[in-house]
């Protein structure tokens, strides 16, 4: 693995579901993450993806990518534009830096009115993950 390498995207359908399943699960409750009339109430055209989802699925994007082996050690993100049910969200990575077992990766996270999410994932990988 070396700097400017490109990781594999990966492409996540954004769905009711997924957003309130992420909601429910991170304990979330906000009703802009589950309940559409409060959301549209509050401004926004409809239910959106939370912050803690979108950490959850960075991290799986990078451990998917870099193999079994790999250890997330710092998580850094920013959300931008929101993810709404029916959009389509394509993670992709390239990375940064190497130093020994520790690699640096830039994530963008982009749906179809912008970047959902960009960041920086720093992991830990064996020689095997790395190959």
């Amino acid at each position: 693995m070396n700097a400017g390498d490109e990781l594999e995207p990966l492409t996540i359908p954004i769905t009711r579901t997924l957003i309130v399943a992420g909601a429910i699960a991170s304990r979330d409750y906000q009703d802009v993450h589950h309940d559409a009339e409060l959301a549209r109430a509050k401004g926004s055209p409809d239910i959106f993806m939370n912050i803690l989802t979108t950490n959850g699925l960075v991290g799986r994007y990078i451990t998917d990518r870099l193999g079994p082996t790999a250890v997330l050690r710092k998580v850094a993100i920013r959300l931008g534009a929101p993810n709404y049910p029916g959009d389509t969200m394509t993670l992709t990575g390239t990375v940064t830096e190497v130093d020994g077992a520790t690699v640096q990766v830039k994530v963008v996270g982009a749906n179809g009115i912008g970047h959902h999410v960009t960041g920086t994932v720093t992991v830990t990988v064996t020689a095997e993950a790395a190959r």
